[in-house]
């Protein structure tokens, strides 16, 4: 498989595939495809699998595209406007992303549940108690809200990180929760009462225009019914 991330502010990936290769995504997010591209709709994975896509905010069901009779080619298009970044997924080179992160992959990366070990992290850290983990070996392509700015962490060193900018993280990192000192910055800061903390080794992928802040900003301006 070959592929070229498109256009901005609204990427989308072009995928070559050879006769045969197949691509999988959760949302259906295909935008364009060559005639010789099947679509089966399908939950893989058993149960188990298919409920924690549920919970990490994904369709229980895939769509697997795959080429047949010949070399094919299939787009994917990104929800909103940001990135795209692709990721090569092996064993020890497995990533957390946030929830609906997930764009497309290979049909050999495996996607499951990834529970945050401490219940703060989870409720507080503004990326929820459930994110989704990509392991396997392949290719995947990760949708980020806004630009993508990437850190790699070294063994024991920290970033903090405002609520809802985390995109993803090396599975090797782990996400803890901080409270914003001092009673005047929590309540008058306009920052929050909680940032989330992640810490290395492992690199860390933040996101400049988090949906959840867009959708704060204009929220103020939106007529409320009377």
């Amino acid at each position: 498989m070959k592929y070229e991330i498109v256009g901005t502010p609204l990427p989308a990936v072009t995928c070559q595939l050879e006769a045969n290769e197949a691509m999988i995504t959760e949302r259906g997010s295909m935008c364009w495809m060559s005639p010789n591209m099947k679509m089966d709709t399908n939950a893989t994975g058993g149960l188990g699998k298919t409920l924690g896509r549920m919970f990490s905010g994904e369709s229980m069901f895939q769509n697997v595209y795959t080429a047949q009779g010949g070399p094919g080619m299939i787009a994917f298009a990104s929800s909103f406007p940001g990135s795209i970044r692709a990721y090569n997924i092996s064993p020890g080179n497995e990533i957390i992303v946030q929830k609906s992160g997930f764009l497309a992959s290979e049909t050999t990366v495996e996607l499951s549940i990834h529970m945050q070990k401490k219940l703060g992290a989870g409720f507080f850290g503004g990326e929820g108690f459930i994110m989704q983990k990509l392991s396997g070996n392949g290719v995947a392509f990760i949708e980020i809200d806004g630009h993508a700015v990437e850190y790699e962490l070294a063994a024991g060193q920290s970033m903090i990180v405002d609520t809802g900018y985390l995109a993803a993280m090396s599975a090797t990192c782990t996400m803890n929760i901080q409270s914003v000192p001092g009673l005047k910055n929590k309540f008058l800061g306009g920052e929050g009462l909680f940032n989330t903390v992640v810490t290395g080794p492992g690199k860390v992928v933040l996101q400049t225009l988090p949906i959840s802040a867009v959708a704060n900003s204009i929220r103020p301006f939106i007529p409320t019914s009377s």
